[in-house]
């Protein structure tokens, strides 16, 4: 039994694997502020850009 835990327990402070939680949730938070700002402030343009190209399209 004694190796069973042995061999499924791993070190906290040693392990290489472990990442910044915090710094991933940080990360992953600014850059959906991030694309939430840029659509609001490109949004529109885009929206008009579109429909501009459509209307040449079509030919209406």
């Amino acid at each position: 039994m004694k190796t069973l835990l042995a061999t499924t327990r791993r070190p906290l402070a040693d392990d290489a694997e472990r990442g910044d939680v915090p710094g991933w949730v940080l990360v992953t938070l600014m850059t959906a502020g991030l694309v939430v700002l840029l659509w609001g402030v490109a949004g529109p343009a885009l929206t008009g850009l579109f429909d501009q190209a459509m209307q040449s399209v079509s030919g209406m």
